[in-house]
C-alpha cells in the first residue's frame, strides 16, 4: 500500500478531520482515506456545480406516487372549517 505525507495541513482542516473521525469512530487514517475516496469517485459533471442555499434543488425530486401520498395527507388540512369563519 502506498503512503502519502501531507505537509502544512491547515489547522481548521485538521480539526474537521479529527472531529469527523471521532464522530464516525474511525482512525484519522481511515477518515482521510474515506474523504479522499468520496472526492475522487464523486460523479464529475462537465459544468461547474451550482450550490443553492434554498430548497429549489428539491423541486421536482418526488415521484408521482410520493407527491400523491403527500397530497393525500394534506387533504384534511386543506378543508375549510366554516365554523371557524363565523
Amino acid at each position: 500500500m502506498n503512503a502519502i505525507t501531507i505537509r502544512n495541513l491547515p489547522p481548521d482542516v485538521a480539526r474537521v478531520i479529527r472531529q469527523k473521525a471521532k464522530i464516525e469512530g474511525t482512525s484519522l487514517n481511515r477518515t482521510v482515506i474515506n474523504l479522499l475516496r468520496e472526492r475522487v469517485t464523486a460523479p464529475k459533471s462537465p459544468a461547474k456545480r451550482t450550490r443553492y442555499r434554498d430548497l429549489s434543488a428539491l423541486a421536482g425530486s418526488w415521484t408521482r406516487a410520493e407527491a400523491a401520498e403527500f397530497d393525500k395527507h394534506l387533504a384534511a388540512q386543506r378543508k375549510i372549517d366554516s365554523e371557524l369563519w363565523k
